[in-house]
């Protein structure tokens, strides 16, 4: 069943008080836009079409790397109809089934959106209107039905009685889908005779009657599905709702999560069994997660891949890969592609970046590891860095296996630090050291006794 998904995202967004359009704000960590993609995509989509008005290039170049994506751009937005006239002309759809998709409609499923083209595959109705039942109907346009199930019409809220508005429960979710055929032959006719001069797309529903064509419905079972975003609160409310029900598929999958409302995960992400989630704990993009992990409280990773038996307390980490049983802080920052090896620590308040930590090695506290390659069974001082940046260049340290670097030492690179050496606390390393070599870099101790009290007199004279 080829099938085209048409994207609506051209509206400016108004009440969202934003320099950028409203598709381009995000839901979790992904922009509003994407979730729709997506989803038309999994459905088996074959064509997207995204229809582009304000903060086009911005759309553009968020999408430009997905499959199957094609922009056209609405230079006036003149309603929802005009719109889709606008896609059809630009690119010459005219058959199978064409699903219309509002691009802030971030809760939308696959199955529903298949389900919704499937519709109007078999030649039986000409369109189809996504529908929904929520809680408080109010503010949705009605669905008034015939007698043999198809649409009779749409009734805007402005428009019901009261009687209507108590009887009329069927919601128009505001998304449509047509018979290629007819939507191009007849999107033409929509008129703009209104207060507001635009074309609106619901009028085809009229227009395909008249010509003796049938619409009927496709029910969201969860009506949150239907639901958009066209201010910050109801992109919190939406956001929420996203969370709850990727946090119960993990949940019912084998995470542990001791407060899930607290509890962040990226539609991309995956988490293995018997891992446990702690308050505060955030996962976004296309982060992978191991099994028996312990991750939190007030952890974040973005793009990271975790193995096993990994525990990170208080641990950001952005682009990084981390292996079995490693322990990570508190407060730990692993950034920039660094990769941590099996086994290995990393402490209180250290930075990683851009560095291969060995196996067993350990990082307790208060470092700073930069641009380094270092080898099995290191441990590194508290206090020490890799001095990685002369102002120009980024420069490697290279440090071997089974090697002691004391406190407070400055390993300033390009530097290479062979195997079992020493290097004692307070070094400054600016030459290779050799393998098994002890390294001191420190200037000889100097006492005068008595200094500080009479110092201190003189001070207390005003005397210099």
């Amino acid at each position: 069943m080829p099938m085209t998904a048409i994207i609506l995202a051209a509206g400016e967004g108004t009440r969202m008080k934003s320099r950028h359009p409203k598709v381009m704000h995000k839901l979790l960590d992904r922009p509003l836009v994407s979730w729709v993609t997506r989803a038309a995509r999994a459905a088996g989509a074959e064509r997207i079409v995204v229809v582009v008005g304000n903060g086009a290039q911005e759309v553009r170049d968020h999408l430009a790397n997905e499959k199957n994506v094609e922009f056209v751009e609405q230079a006036e937005r003149l309603g929802t109809g005009h719109a889709v006239r606008v896609a059809l002309e630009a690119t010459g759809i005219d058959a199978g089934p064409v699903v219309i998709l509002n691009g802030d409609l971030p809760l939308i499923e696959p199955k529903t959106v298949r389900a919704f083209a499937e519709s109007v595959a078999d030649g039986g109705h000409a369109a189809s209107v996504l529908t929904m039942t929520p809680p408080d109907p109010h503010g949705y346009g009605r669905i008034e039905l015939a007698e043999d199930g198809t649409v009779a019409r749409i009734i805007e809220q402005k428009d019901c009685t009261s009687e209507q508005d108590t009887r009329l429960l069927e919601c128009n979710a505001g998304c449509y889908a047509f018979d290629g055929a007819l939507l191009a032959a007849h999107v033409s006719e929509i008129g703009n005779d209104n207060a507001q001069g635009e074309y609106y797309l619901p009028d085809m529903v009229e227009i395909l009657r008249g010509h003796g064509h049938a619409t009927t419905i496709v029910h969201c079972e969860d009506y949150r599905e239907g639901l958009g975003a066209n201010n910050r609160v109801q992109l919190a409310e939406l956001a929420a709702l996203a969370r709850d029900r990727i946090n119960e598929r993990l949940m019912l999958d084998g995470v542990t999560m001791l407060d899930p409302a607290t509890t962040w995960v990226g539609p991309d992400v995956t988490v293995g069994r018997d891992t446990v989630l702690l308050p505060m704990t955030m996962l976004w993009g296309a982060t992978s997660v191991g099994e028996e992990c312990v991750l939190g409280p007030n952890t974040r990773l973005t793009d990271c891949t975790v193995a096993d038996h990994v525990t990170l307390e208080e641990t950001v980490g952005v682009d990084v890969t981390i292996e079995k049983d490693v322990t990570c802080g508190p407060r730990a920052y692993l950034r920039g592609g660094a990769h941590v090896l099996a086994g290995a620590h990393v402490g209180t308040h250290v930075e990683i970046k851009n560095s291969v930590i060995g196996e067993g090695s350990k990082v307790p506290h208060l470092s700073y590891i930069g641009d380094c390659t270092m080898g099995a069974g290191v441990n590194i001082g508290g206090g020490s860095i890799t001095c990685n940046y002369d102002g120009v260049h980024k420069n490697r340290t290279v440090i071997g296996d089974n090697v002691f670097v004391g406190s407070d030492t400055m390993m300033v690179a390009p530097v290479t630090i062979g195997d079992g050496a020493l290097v004692g606390a307070s070094s400054c390393v600016t030459k290779d050291v050799p393998a098994d070599a002890l390294y001191l870099e420190r200037s000889k101790e100097r006492i005068v006794e008595g200094y500080a009290a009479r110092r201190l007199e003189r001070l207390k004279k005003g005397e210099a």
